[in-house]
């Protein structure tokens, strides 16, 4: 699948009142498009996108118009815009802000019921979808390719708050889900996702990969996998990718350098870093005789 680009957003990014420090263009996302920014002052009308918008303000406040409603957004306040709709916009100050544009796939997905559409809000708060934006923020400062699977994991978690606090479907987005969908992950569908993970242990494995070996939708397979295994399949992915890491350095004919290009890891030092992390200790010294 191609990805989610700037041609996809309403227009405000190709202005030059903004100023990107990064993006997400040329990572490789389906779904979303991050960028982060400082905005000047201006007022324009754009047209509508094809993906839903949601803009963080990351300092302020600052007042911000939409057509004749206008209110003073806080630091952590959202601007939620829905795709394919006209936009009207003042920003009265300068402002450093992250936006996300949301496939509507992706918003779908996040729905096991019919249709669902973005709410337009203005200056809302909402922190557990800041922490999730700014948790993509932080992905963008410092990209490695085996971060895909946690990319999309961060992803199918906020177009669940999306559709859960801030659609119109609001509390039935929260319904218990019919019984054929509440059966967990069996034992052939979860083996059928190990032996995926096995074979691209290597390589970055989206997690709508993952969902459609099982049958099921992104959310229904990252709620259900995590129910079924404790961890979140990003988490579970890099567990597997520690631990082929550690049978590889038994053998001292390996280098380490071979040894994280092959168990998924972008380079060694990144592979020190989670060794460090997950084990408590390092490749060399773990290699290294007692």
């Amino acid at each position: 699948m191609e990805e989610l680009s700037l041609a996809d957003t309403n227009g405000i990014l190709r202005q030059p009142w903004v100023h990107p420090s990064r993006t997400s263009t040329g990572l490789g996302w389906p779904d979303f498009y991050v960028s982060t920014q400082r905005e000047q002052p201006y007022a324009a009308s754009f047209g509508g996108a094809l993906s839903h918008l949601v803009i963080l303000h990351r300092d302020g406040p600052v007042t911000v118009s939409r057509g004749s409603f206008s209110r003073s957004v806080q630091p952590g306040g959202f601007f939620l815009h829905p795709a394919g709709k006209a936009l009207d916009v003042e920003l009265c100050g300068p402002l450093d802000t992250v936006h996300v544009y949301v496939s509507d796939d992706a918003l779908q997905q996040a729905h096991d019921g019919p249709g669902v559409d973005l709410a337009e809000e203005l200056g809302t708060e909402d922190p557990l979808l800041e922490q999730l934006v700014l948790a993509l923020d932080g992905v963008l400062t410092a990209w490695e390719p085996a971060a895909r699977t946690y990319v999309d994991q961060l992803g199918s978690l906020m177009a669940a708050q999306l559709v859960r606090r801030h659609s119109n479907r609001g509390s039935a987005a929260a319904e218990v889900s019919p019984p054929s969908q509440r059966r967990g992950l069996g034992d052939r569908s979860f083996a059928q996702v190990r032996a995926l993970l096995d074979a691209r242990l290597a390589q970055p494995v989206p997690l709508a990969e993952m969902a459609a070996v099982t049958g099921l939708s992104v959310s229904q397979f990252a709620r259900q996998f995590k129910a079924r295994t404790g961890l979140a399949p990003h988490q579970y992915l890099l567990r597997l990718r520690v631990d082929a890491a550690a049978a590889l350095l038994r053998d001292p004919a390996v280098p380490i350098a071979e040894v994280a290009t092959r168990c998924g890891f972008t380079h060694q030092e990144h592979l020190t870093r989670v060794f460090r992390t997950h084990r408590g200790t390092t490749p060399a010294s773990l290699r290294r005789p007692t």
